[in-house]
């Protein structure tokens, strides 16, 4: 999530990007300074993984730090051309070349996006000083693997084994993560200046989702491998303010500018599953939504200072057979059920519509935040990157549910937190076992679409494999 504003200010934090990358085992964290990961492999250690700080032509350079190597050192880039020719200079809304030598520490400076391939080495990345370039990068070996640029600020880059994704405030790209060419572009879409939009992380349902209006909820589904529009669902009366995908690709969570419930829509059919009720008094700002990697829990996180946590259970799955009330409450609930089949729809919505079956507190209010939900060390927990430089690690119960526990807070500079400012690990720990996503490739529909850029260097890639999370996927560029 980018944590500046549009201006670029991020206050007096350094902190302007954090985001979990596509299983939740790492986090990426965009500063002033350049960029970080983080391993969260380890409740009690946040481990740094890799550092990098304002350097010169590539992603590496001296002050490039990694926890498993030493210090890279850059390729040689004389054999590439400084600039490529353009194609279609009269479309202005088509990818331009950038110049490859003599880059400025701007590249690595203020970067707003900094998105990674699961655990692999490699990344995507966009500088506030450079909005409009998104430079593909193996950190690692601190080699520059593309770069283009665009006509509009990037907005939102999303990665999956397949595709990358560019979002600008009307246009949506498509290119191909195995080379980097552009296959598709969707222009023309609704004003979006948030660059809202979400990527199924699965090979087998590769789809993109994206706001269909400015004025109301209607969410357009694109098959990001047949290059097809897969549906159009309704999903709000109100303008969409958050997307998510779980693992599988076969549910998409939504939630509107109003922020009062979360929707979840079976995909592709667009079918309604869920409806969840965050809250009836107030109209909240809804900063992320994030599914478990079983998909049986879905975070909602927004501008307060609570983190609604909702299982995805049918009401055949959580029936239990009631037992005759025994108090004037008991007897009040019972006749207003019974009842809803003769009240207004609005009023027996609120009825049916599910409510958290878990929550957090957190120390804040008012500070942008990103929530996932990760099994660390056997243990469910919930996440939550904030604007003020914290990485909070709740425990999640997943029988009981409730109020979950604060077990750790870590600083994202790297620094240590004081013993006395850190609550002790909650004694009700459940361990859960996450699932996993298919693996298998699909083969990609490639359509030449006249996109200019992405000259790569000259490096040895052919052994890497697109399965494996600790290398990158293969990617073999071509020099026009």
């Amino acid at each position: 999530m980018n944590l500046a504003s549009q201006s670029g200010d991020a206050g007096g934090s350094q902190l302007l990007f954090a985001n979990f990358n596509q299983d939740n085992t790492s986090l990426a964290v965009g500063t002033k300074s350049g960029y970080k990961f983080f391993s969260l492999s380890s409740v009690d250690k946040l481990e740094q993984i890799y550092e990098c700080n304002r350097v010169g032509p590539c992603c590496g350079g001296p002050r490039c730090r990694s926890s498993s190597a030493s210090p890279v050192s850059l390729h040689s880039q004389a054999q590439i051309p400084s600039v490529l020719p353009m194609t279609d200079a009269d479309d202005g809304d088509r990818l331009h070349t950038v110049e490859l030598k003599q880059r400025s520490t701007a590249d690595t400076e203020d970067v707003c996006i900094v998105e990674r391939l699961f655990s692999s080495s490699l990344v995507a990345i966009v500088s506030l000083k450079a909005p409009r370039k998104l430079k593909v990068c193996h950190f690692k070996k601190g080699t520059e693997i593309c770069n283009y640029s665009y006509s509009n600020t990037i907005l939102a880059v999303k990665l999956n084994r397949q595709r990358l994704i560019v979002c600008l405030e009307e246009s949506l790209y498509i290119h191909n993560i195995r080379d980097m060419k552009v296959l598709h572009t969707i222009r023309e879409t609704p004003p979006n200046p948030s660059g809202l939009c979400a990527l199924s992380i699965s090979n087998d349902n590769c789809y993109l989702a994206y706001p269909g209006s400015a004025t109301i909820g209607e969410v357009q589904v694109f098959d990001t491998v047949n290059l097809r529009a897969a549906n159009m669902i309704p999903a709000h009366d109100s303008p969409l303010a958050a997307l998510a995908f779980d693992a599988t690709g076969t549910k998409l969570a939504t939630a509107s500018e109003k922020g009062t419930v979360i929707r979840v829509f079976s995909i592709p059919e667009g079918q309604k599953l869920f409806e969840f009720r965050r809250g009836v008094k107030r109209c909240v700002s809804i900063c992320s939504l994030a599914f478990s990697m079983d998909s049986l829990y879905l975070s909602a996180s927004s501008n307060t200072e609570t983190v609604h946590i909702f299982k995805l259970e049918t009401q055949k799955e959580k029936y239990v057979p009631a037992e005759e009330p025994t108090t004037w409450g008991g007897y009040l609930g019972k006749v207003l059920m019974a009842s809803t089949t003769y009240l207004p729809s609005q009023v027996t919505e609120m009825f049916t519509q599910g409510r958290a079956f878990a929550t957090v507190r957190l120390p804040f209010c008012g500070h942008k935040n990103i929530c996932a939900l990760a099994v660390i060390q056997k243990i469910p927990r919930l996440l939550v990157a904030a604007a003020d430089g914290y990485l909070y690690m709740y425990n999640l119960d997943p029988q009981e549910g409730g109020e979950c526990t604060l077990t750790k807070q870590h600083r994202l500079d790297g620094s240590t937190e004081p013993p006395n400012e850190i609550l002790e690990q909650g004694s009700h720990d459940r361990p859960l076992v996450a699932q996993t996503y298919s693996a298998a490739v699909s083969k990609g529909y490639c359509e030449e679409q006249g996109a200019v850029g992405g000259v790569g260097l000259d490096d040895d890639l052919s052994d890497l494999r697109l399965e494996e999370d600790n290398e990158q996927p293969p990617l073999i560029l071509e020099t026009e």
